[in-house]
């Protein structure tokens, strides 16, 4: 979710050509090649890592670039990645990180590299997000939302090239999640010698448009709202991918996605409508994967704007809105109600904590306490793009929008193209705004920190409730700090609480996360964070 649009310099031919481009492609591919085609739900803003935050735009970059460290396939847990090995000192504050040697960059028709990844790459990656004189700092876009909302410019004290092998990072305070925050897409190392060369050029936005990282595969083509084309990377520094071509068909209709998947137009597809996946079960030529999701949907109030800075009114919604009747209506047996802001298969989840009940006569009372026994006018925001946390916000929006007008009061639906809401959204223009999550790196502190704290509450942060409570953040910022997973979780709990009384958001729902896949595919793992991701995977006959 990047505040800006991307300045394309490719010939984008319409959508419309979409379908007739990728038949052609399909053709034109070498003989004998494995050709892997993703039916995606959308387009990227841009490739470049440092200032997205939408999973559309990590799906299409994570193909193309490595981080320090990894997490494993289908898990939160950590390994190796451009890093082969790392120390942390006794008091926590100081990571030396040993680099791999003979790491290999991709090149394109601007640039090809005269050395190996190195630590001026790594450094670059810090620098650039950090250091408000780095050139690449405003490239893009100054809005490098990640990097402010897991707060690294108040953490980091230094990061210092050792020698071309060696990278130290120092912190100012102990950070818990810090490794695991290393292995978020905001974190993928590109080339500092290819951004020299497009500075000097006069094209710096190049690397974030026509990309050169060093991972599995390297983009061929990008047609916005059509296709992406990548090609495995034969020197790739883990063994080049079993796949030959993946094609990323950008597919926004759930039911085109699934009409493709079974006729073969495409392999694997995100986000199916609940009413398909019966059928998708029953299909003899599919595997349906699926596992607990880690997200939460949510309605979030602006709570700097009235009549939401009063936590009686964000009570009295909580408790006019029917969650039963709309999780019922619209998840269809793939979400769970959702009572906090993370979700149950989180550690450190607070079980004790009762929901807000559906009460309609007490929501009435409540806005007469508040002054408001007339009730009052809003807008509602639904998101215009299918989420893995929410399967349709327009009907859920209609159903809220009902239940509303019952206690008095009157909620305009609007909605936005998906970019310019999320820009909309973190500049603070709603009153009301459906939003939602899918965990990054497995830490409570990527849900309580990121979308609660005071760090994410500036413009393009992704606390878009504007929610600042010091009782609230106090714990989540002293949890950052210790490393004992039972304080940890002690903190968290007492933070879940917290939330409930002040009511920031009308929790919605954790949905299951489900994938079709065709059978022909082997090896495709469900990625914890719904991230898709096709090094590792193959096709058989």
């Amino acid at each position: 979710m990047t505040l800006h649009k991307p300045k394309h310099n490719f010939k984008l031919k319409p959508a419309a050509l979409g379908a007739l481009v990728l038949p052609l492609l399909l053709a034109s591919t070498q003989v004998g090649a494995k050709t892997l085609v993703y039916c995606s739900e959308g387009s990227p803003e841009n490739f470049s890592p440092s200032i997205n935050t939408t999973g559309t735009s990590f799906d299409a970059i994570e193909q193309i670039y490595d981080n320090l460290v990894h997490f494993k396939r289908g898990s939160t847990e950590l390994e190796p990645g451009l890093a082969k090995s790392w120390e942390i000192s006794a008091d926590g504050l100081t990571y030396t990180f040993h680099l791999r040697k003979g790491v290999k960059w991709h090149s394109n028709k601007n640039f090809k590299p005269s050395r190996d990844f190195n630590a001026d790459d790594a450094l670059f990656m810090f620098e650039r997000q950090w250091k408000e004189n780095d050139p690449y700092f405003k490239v893009t876009s100054s809005n490098h939302a990640y990097f402010n909302d897991m707060a690294m410019p108040d953490l980091l004290k230094s990061v210092e090239k050792v020698d071309d092998y060696t990278l130290k990072i120092v912190l100012k305070t102990p950070e818990a999640p810090f490794l695991s925050n290393l292995a978020m897409q905001f974190a993928g190392v590109q080339s500092k010698e290819y951004a020299i060369a497009m500075l000097k050029a006069g094209t710096p936005e190049k690397i974030d448009q026509e990309p050169v990282g060093t991972g599995p595969f390297t983009l061929v083509q990008y047609q916005k709202d059509a296709l992406i084309r990548y090609k495995a990377f034969p020197q790739y520094w883990a063994g080049k991918a079993q796949i030959d071509d993946l094609i990323f068909a950008i597919t926004p209709d759930a039911s085109v996605r699934w009409a493709k998947l079974q006729k073969g137009e495409c392999h694997v597809m995100p986000y199916p409508n609940p009413a398909d996946v019966a059928s998708m079960r029953k299909d003899p030529n599919m595997q349906v994967l699926e596992q607990p999701g880690l997200n939460v949907g949510y309605l979030a109030y602006n709570t700097t704007k009235k009549p939401f800075d009063d936590v009686r009114v964000r009570k009295a919604v909580n408790m006019a809105i029917n969650k039963k009747a709309i999780v019922d209506a619209v998840y269809l047996g793939t979400g769970v109600p959702a009572t906090n802001p993370i979700p149950p298969t989180q550690w450190s989840y607070n079980k004790s904590i009762k929901d807000d009940a559906f009460n309609p006569e007490e929501a009435k009372k409540l806005l007469a306490a508040a002054g408001l026994k007339d009730g009052f006018t809003t807008d509602l925001w639904a998101m215009p793009v299918q989420r893995p946390y929410n399967p349709n916000a327009k009907r859920i929006a209609e159903l809220m929008q009902a239940d509303l007008a019952k206690v008095g009061i009157k909620a305009e639906i609007k909605s936005y193209e998906w970019g310019e809401y999320v820009k909309r959204m973190q500049a603070g223009e709603h009153q009301m705004g459906m939003q939602g999550w899918t965990g990054d790196n497995g830490d409570p502190d990527n849900f309580l920190h990121t979308l609660l704290g005071c760090a994410s509450v500036k413009t393009g942060g992704s606390n878009v409730a504007k929610f600042c409570y010091k009782p609230f953040d106090d714990l989540v910022m002293k949890a950052k700090t210790i490393s004992n997973p039972a304080e940890r979780t002690k903190l968290y709990e007492q933070a879940q609480v917290i939330f409930k009384e002040q009511a920031p958001w009308f929790t919605i729902a954790h949905a299951v996360q489900i994938k079709p896949v065709r059978k022909e595919v082997i090896g495709f793992k469900l990625s914890p964070f719904g991230r898709h991701t096709f090094y590792g995977v193959d096709l058989v006959k």
